[in-house]
């Protein structure tokens, strides 16, 4: 499983819509959806900024996430951004890693 962060914002119609369905109306609709495509919703946050609801989610891949992401904005409720995060152990692994690369100019 990957863990993503997902940050999104109503739109008008998606607040109309949380005003009908409630904030733990929607928390269930979006666990259903994330278990519907094989992960887990570990948190779902509302919060005052830029953005209006942000999530820590486990997917199975990127697929699953591009998936929900399709989905959601295809809905015209709700616009979108998930970013793939490394566990402590993954980002070590890479920074193992060592590629080929030259910097421009070099």
């Amino acid at each position: 499983m990957s863990k993503f962060l997902i940050q999104a914002s109503y739109t008008a119609e998606g607040l109309q819509g949380l005003q009908k369905d409630t904030a733990s109306g929607r928390l269930a609709a979006v666990a259903r959806a994330v278990e519907s495509v094989g992960g887990k919703l570990e948190s779902m946050h509302y919060a005052l900024g830029d953005e209006d609801v942000i999530m820590l989610v486990d997917l199975p891949d990127v697929r699953a996430a591009a998936a929900l992401s399709v989905a959601a904005m295809g809905s015209g409720a709700v616009r979108s951004r998930a970013t793939a995060l490394l566990t402590i152990a993954e980002m070590d692994e890479a920074l193992a890693s060592r590629p080929d690369f030259r910097p421009p100019g070099r």
